[in-house]
């Protein structure tokens, strides 16, 4: 076998634009330079100059396929497999085959094809697109049920975009080169509008421009190419996870705005250490805000930060790098010399640095550091004892042993006691231990003795080394403690943020497990994420506590007493005992939105506690922000779904009711004509179609009026025992000689049932005209039942086409009828209302497969010696009043799907 074949695509965007004219064209190009093109599937749709181009090739033949009734012909795969060309030009790439093929889709057969070693030239729409089908629907109005994953197009070799101007292609479409004369005039004023061209148009082009920006990327990484190629503007802006991110941000976004279609990416730069960083509760909330400014958000992970932060942007072939103005002191920058804002730009090459200024830029005055240790206090209180009783001992014993060890040996005696305090106490006890350690050996061992005063230099010398040793030391130790903890901490928080993001991500229960695990994580007897309402925060934000996203001790502000004046706060969740009723109780509030706080009560927090607060409080914006989404949707769907109800209702209305409107009036109209005499016979048929298209609107009506009723869950059934031996002949009475095939089983031995006669011959009448509307002519419907337990089955058999198992449940939703052509009366409310019928009596309507292919309707319900809700086992009376069943009224779901029981487009 040869190696695999090449992928070309012609991209369009919209139909009528010249893809398979430019296809075919392609292909006779090839021709004509001795290749060995077919032509495997074109469809000319009627076009001259697509008919004659496509006789220039050679056609293979295709394949004819059956289906419901109907015959269609498809590419034969298998006809292209042996005939095996070198080039297949193949039109319509996100075509859905006709079942009884290998593949569902098209653009798995050119898969095979280009496995075998055939190159393949296609088309397809930008409607098509996985990644745009949702927006072209917006845009048009038209969904596009056929379509092909964007991996497949972007994975051809080329993709070439046949680009036209929407006014060129409208004038093509004027000229009839498009369509036929009689769709000219409604394509033009719906999907071919000059805005809906325009728009396809400019998404073709992006997403085009996106595939030769993934070339060109590959391009430099295969050639080792570092430099910037100009060709997009692209701006990196470095967050460092201060709150001066935000402006950064913003700034970097008005940058990339200037230049159409500029990239906008920030990145935080994390140490390998993972113990130093940003705030995550800034950096989320920077995230958030980089997104809804159609930005990306990346991490990387350095040790250099300058050099992590140029080699992101070279990879990323960034033209423009933004960062902050430094926010060290000027002392700070003296001793450690150039920061990463002046490193960047010098080596920064041909790439832009912006230093944007900011509120924490650090423009005038210095600070001294602040001197913080790492061993515990318990650590230092030993290393101070031990000082205390080290010292003193090794001082008796050294003068003791005066005569036999010089000055040097006595130095270096204290010096490792020195030393050995430090390891166990650190920087403190070691700074005591050293000053310690000089007076004794002042006093006792150096000239003039038993008196502070030094004679000889060297011994100044020894004194000022002694305490340098001991200080560095120490300060090592404490270094290293320091570390351990952070290590150890940043493990801890790692560890918790991961059980809170999962908390979060799980749903409902995100809130009340975020204040549990915020409760045990720091101690705290209570937890309560407090929220208030934008009507309670007029006034000029009192709402907003003035913590910032850190947190703040109780006491620190007087913002939640003036929230808790502007408004009332609600608990939305909280964690341990008695919740807090306002942010002015706590010991600690922790702000997550200008409208909520966490209030936290049993003690206050030390401040390295905030930064994982601050995590706290993102992880809290984020799910109550779920929350309130959900909320949202909860809202929208029945209005959406009222919505939809209302469209489907106008569109039976329009179609199914006035059809026999219009017949029963021409039949009346024909009877009351004075220019025609009929006969006997004829007066006869004219006034059984009345009737009869009367019966059908009557019965049409009836069903919409139940649904109604049903809907608004006012339909009281009245359950008492029925038997189905009557029912069931009285359903087939009424429907006439349509029920000539139906065959009704004998029931007897079958118990009686717990319904409302006439609900439940409703019920059955519905499910066997439409099993009637779908059984072939051969072989009619079947009804039978059987007693199971304490419940009876009753089953209406069709042995149609049947439904395939993951759309049966489609067929109960209102408004919804099958795809045959030899049912296409009602509104398509049969199957909802059924349902809704039977669950008002507390049953079931289920769907089954039949056996040999088919559909059978399972109406389950108990039997009549079954008590249920509301009612004895007798039978009762009809209820009425106070006694009406509580249980008896069911809604039916609303949703409404254009959809119907075929499979294929």
């Amino acid at each position: 076998m040869s190696d695999r074949g090449h992928l070309r695509v012609y991209l369009g965007a919209a139909p009528g634009v010249g893809k398979t004219f430019a296809m075919l064209n392609e292909g006779e190009r090839r021709l004509s330079r001795g290749a060995d093109v077919v032509v495997g599937f074109v469809e000319t749709h009627g076009r001259a100059r697509t008919e004659a181009a496509v006789g220039r090739h050679e056609v293979l033949p295709r394949v004819t396929r059956s289906y419901r009734g109907s015959d269609f012909t498809e590419m034969d795969l298998d006809g292209v497999l042996a005939r095996h060309p070198r080039v297949a030009l193949i039109d319509e790439l996100a075509h859905t085959n006709v079942p009884g093929g290998r593949n569902e889709k098209r653009w798995q057969d050119i898969e095979e094809l280009l496995a075998a070693g055939i190159d393949v030239i296609t088309t397809v729409n930008v409607q098509h697109l996985e990644s745009l089908n949702d927006v072209v629907e917006k845009i048009t109005g038209v969904p596009q049920r056929e379509t092909v994953p964007d991996a497949v197009v972007r994975s051809a070799d080329q993709i070439e975009l046949v680009d036209m101007s929407p006014e060129s292609l409208r004038r093509r479409m004027a000229h009839g080169n498009v369509y036929a004369a009689d769709k000219v005039d409604a394509a033009m004023s719906h999907y071919f509008r000059v805005g809906n061209l325009a728009a396809l148009r400019e998404l073709a082009l992006l997403w085009v421009a996106d595939r030769v920006d993934e070339g060109l990327q590959k391009y430099r990484a295969e050639h080792d190419i570092g430099g910037v190629w100009e060709a997009r503007e692209r701006v990196v802006v470095s967050l460092t996870g201060g709150s001066e991110g935000d402006t950064l941000i913003r700034r970097g976004a008005r940058i990339a705005a200037r230049a159409t279609g500029g990239d906008l990416l920030a990145v935080h730069v994390v140490r390998s250490d993972g113990l130093t960083g940003g705030s995550p509760g800034n950096l989320t909330r920077q995230r958030q805000l980089v997104e809804s400014l159609g930005g990306s958000f990346h991490s990387v992970v350095g040790d250099d930060i300058p050099a992590a932060l140029l080699d992101f942007a070279r990879a990323e072939n960034a033209t423009q790098l933004v960062l902050g103005a430094s926010r060290r002191g000027r002392l700070t920058t003296f001793v450690s010399g150039a920061g990463i804002g002046q490193t960047v730009t010098r080596l920064s090459g041909d790439i832009d640095v912006h230093m944007v200024t900011h509120d924490r830029a650090a423009s005038t005055g210095w600070q001294l550091p602040t001197m913080t240790g790492g061993l515990s206090p318990r650590r230092r209180m030993l290393g101070g004892l031990v000082a205390l009783l080290v010292l003193p001992a090794l001082t008796a014993l050294l003068h003791l042993l005066r005569t036999e060890l010089n000055t040097t040996s006595q130095v270096l005696a204290f010096l490792v006691a020195v030393v050995g305090v430090a390891l166990v106490g650190g920087i403190y006890p070691a700074l005591f231990a050293a000053v310690l350690a000089s007076l004794l050996l002042n006093f006792f061992f150096t000239p003039p003795l038993y008196e502070f005063t030094i004679a000889a230099r060297d011994n100044v010398v020894a004194l000022v080394i002694f305490l340098a040793v001991a200080v560095m030391v120490s300060s090592v130790v404490d270094g290293a403690a320091r570390r351990l903890r952070e290590a150890a901490r940043a493990r801890a928080e790692a560890e918790l943020l991961s059980i809170l993001a999962g908390s979060v991500l799980r749903g409902e229960k995100a809130l009340p497990a975020l204040v549990e695990r915020l409760r045990e994580a720091f101690g705290m007897s209570s937890v309560t994420l407090l929220t208030r309402s934008a009507d309670d925060s007029r006034g000029g934000g009192a709402g907003a506590p003035s913590a910032g996203p850190h947190g703040s001790n109780r006491g620190t502000g007087s913002a939640s007493r003036g929230a808790a004046a502007g408004g009332r706060w609600t608990c939305v969740a909280y964690a341990g005992t008695e919740p807090c009723a306002d942010p002015g109780e706590a010991d600690v509030e922790v702000k997550v939105s200008d409208s909520a706080v966490l209030a936290l009560t049993g003690r206050t927090l030390p401040a390295e506690d905030r930064r994982l607060l601050g995590a706290f409080a993102a992880q809290a914006a984020v799910a109550l922000e779920q929350r309130r989404l959900r909320q949202q949707a909860a809202d929208v769907k029945p209005l959406a779904e009222a919505d939809r109800m209302r469209t489907a209702l106008l569109n039976a209305v329009s179609h199914d009711l006035r059809t026999p409107l219009a017949s029963a009036k021409v039949a009346v109209s024909s009877l009351r004509g004075q220019d025609m005499t009929w006969t006997d016979d004829e007066r006869a048929e004219l006034l059984a179609t009345a009737e009869e298209s009367l019966d059908r609107l009557i019965r049409l009506v009836e069903n919409l009026l139940d649904m109604s009723r049903l809907d608004a869950g006012v339909l009281q059934p009245a359950l008492r025992p029925v038997d189905l031996e009557e029912l069931v002949p009285q359903v087939l009475h009424g429907l006439g000689t349509a029920a000539a095939t139906v065959q009704a089983r004998d029931m007897t031995g079958v118990p009686p049932l717990r319904a409302d006669s006439g609900l439940l011959e409703r019920v059955v009448e519905n499910l066997v005209v439409n099993a009637l509307g779908y059984s072939p002519p051969d072989k009619g419907p079947v009804i039978t039942a059987s007693a199971l337990g304490d419940r009876v089955e009753l089953r209406i058999v069709d042995h149609g086409p049947g439904i395939p198992a993951a759309q049966r449940e489609q067929v109960f939703r209102p408004f919804q009828r099958g795809g045959d052509r030899s049912n296409d009366t009602g509104v398509g409310l049969g199957l909802a209302l059924s349902r809704g019928l039977v669950e008002a009596m507390h049953g079931t309507l289920e769907p089954e497969e039949t056996p040999g292919g088919g559909l059978t309707m399972v109406v389950t319900l108990p039997a009549a010696t079954v008590s249920v809700p509301g009612q004895s086992a007798a039978a009762a009376p009809e209820p009425t009043g106070a006694g009406a069943l509580p249980d008896a009224t069911v809604s039916v779901p609303g949703s409404i799907v254009d959809s119907s029981r075929e499979t294929v487009p």
